[in-house]
């Protein structure tokens, strides 16, 4: 497959994992353990483009100066690689984050936005939800 096939096709995955979590209050332990699959077979997805960009001359450049990134990533496959390894930890932590706020009784309703918020901007949902969690938290995690 092309990268952009690729692309279209890890960002489809991803969407049903979001979706599951969105979904979450019906069967949360069976929502969360679906998103931690989807997130798995990311991360597979990510270590096979990986493999081939590292193997295959997919990554040029120097990646410990910001010169050096920038110029690995102006290649798609090297953006491919990058894109897929947000998708996979971003899904991760929003796996995380909808079961740790059912142990700690967090709304579902509040969790919501601190979910697109993960998606969409990783560290801040992240920071989003803690802050959540610290407010609306009714039991500590077991």
């Amino acid at each position: 497959m092309n990268p952009e096939t690729l692309f279209s096709v890890a960002n489809a995955v991803a969407l049903v994992g979001w979706i599951i979590l969105a979904l979450a209050p019906l069967r949360r332990p069976l929502a969360i353990g679906a998103a931690r699959t989807i997130g798995v077979v990311l991360a597979i997805a990510y270590s096979a483009l990986l493999i081939r960009s590292l193997t295959g001359g997919g990554f040029e450049g120097d990646l410990t100066t910001l010169a050096g990134l920038t110029a690995a990533f102006s290649r798609p496959e090297a953006v491919l690689v990058g894109w897929v390894h947000y998708l996979a930890f971003d899904l991760w932590v929003g796996a995380w984050a909808t079961e740790d706020a059912g142990k700690r009784g967090v709304p579902h309703w509040a969790l919501i936005p601190c979910l697109f918020f993960i998606l969409m901007a990783g560290p801040f949902g992240l920071l989003l939800y803690l802050a959540t969690r610290m407010i609306l938290g009714r039991k500590a995690a077991g």
